[in-house]
């Protein structure tokens, strides 16, 4: 997501939310580590800040490394860290400074920037499940006629799925990606025919749920996913973009959330297994790396935003082949990996220039490799 935005629009916005929309607002517990090899999720309580701890040493991983992979975090512009395995903490780090110039920690909130985009897709799959939507349907049944600017048999044939795959076939080449004016949203190829990194068409999901549920996003967001897996955090337009602001750990609930395919703990808070795994799957054979908002490692080639070049190999070779990532601009990310029961998120500042900061990514893989081996 571009965020040219963010520094001053930010500031203002943390200093007015801080105190009323977080709602972890007392330090979070952290048990003593424990010793269990106990391969079983954990999840911590809903309204509690108890989540419970594993040491490095019972796993058996290399915890001279762990100063290195702290260092290049912290050079990198880190603002928080988290490892999972198994649901339970094991490396919990946190650096700087937030927007209000107060010591960044864990009830520190965060813009997630693109890395929403999968808190997006999840949702979409939830209304889908709860038959007040189908992927497959033209868009304009939920935004109504007229949402861009093309004819009205071109803009019949763009659908939800388009939007989820990033194919609408809208313009991408203007002077603002994230404009959701009719005006700016011109006809450039069929649907399905082109993959191209495009905001306003993915952003354009939130009018689906709304006119799909009847309910706002954010309420259908907080109901049916937030509240349910304890997360906190809130929806805040800025822009045209409509960006999610949490604490480090609401981050890690949430890839704990899809470690375990839609379960949390007992309950199931997305039961479509049909939708779960088409959006963790490539969605189209242009960008082999990208599901529903979600990209993947350990394709066979990917694209990356604003280019239509095809590369070959897969976005992280330094990490696991099965890797799940949500990725957003100034590293905003969460990593998953099934086989392994881990789950790893960062929030933080520019690390680099890049929209989808890929290369940052594989780096950070490189130090945590070291760690886990």
């Amino acid at each position: 997501m571009i965020m040219k935005y963010l520094l001053i629009p930010l500031l203002v916005l943390l200093l007015f939310t801080t105190a009323c929309q977080n709602n972890e607002e007392v330090q979070p517990d952290t048990p003593s580590p424990t010793t269990s090899t106990d391969s079983t999720l954990y999840f911590p309580p809903i309204n509690s800040n108890t989540w419970e701890t594993t040491s490095p040493e019972s796993l058996g991983w290399n915890t001279q490394a762990i100063s290195s992979l702290e260092s290049y975090l912290a050079n990198s512009n880190t603002k928080a860290f988290i490892l999972l395995k198994n649901g339970k903490i094991v490396i919990e780090k946190y650096f700087g400074q937030n927007l209000n110039n107060q010591t960044f920690s864990a009830i520190s909130n965060w813009y997630w920037a693109s890395a929403g985009k999968t808190l997006t897709a999840f949702v979409v799959g939830k209304a889908q499940e709860e038959n007040l939507l189908n992927i497959n349907d033209k868009s304009s049944k939920y935004l109504g006629t007229g949402w861009t600017s093309l004819s009205a048999a071109q803009e019949d044939q763009i659908t939800v799925k388009n939007q989820l795959t990033m194919t609408a076939g809208l313009n991408d080449a203007g002077t603002n990606r994230d404009c959701t004016d009719p005006s700016c949203l011109t006809y450039l190829a069929n649907p399905s025919t082109r993959w191209a990194y495009h905001n306003a068409p993915y952003t354009r999901l939130d009018g689906v749920i709304e006119g799909a549920s009847g309910m706002t996003f954010s309420n259908y967001f907080n109901t049916r996913l937030r509240d349910k897996i304890g997360m906190n955090g809130f929806w805040q337009k800025l822009g045209f973009n409509n960006v999610y602001f949490s604490t480090p750990r609401s981050m890690a609930r949430f890839g704990l959330l899809i470690l375990n395919k839609g379960k949390w703990d007992d309950e199931t808070i997305l039961a479509d297994e049909s939708y779960y795994n088409a959006m963790i799957t490539p969605s189209q054979d242009i960008n082999k790396s990208y599901g529903y908002l979600w990209w993947l490692n350990g394709q066979s080639s990917f694209m990356l935003p604003t280019l239509q070049a095809v590369f070959p190999g897969s976005i992280s070779p330094n990490a696991p082949a099965e890797m799940i990532c949500a990725i957003g601009k100034n590293g905003q990310l969460i990593n998953i990996i099934p086989s392994q029961n881990m789950v790893v998120i960062r929030m933080g500042d520019n690390p680099d220039e890049s929209l989808v900061p890929t290369n940052f990514q594989d780096e950070l893989w490189a130090k945590i490799k070291e760690v886990i081996q």
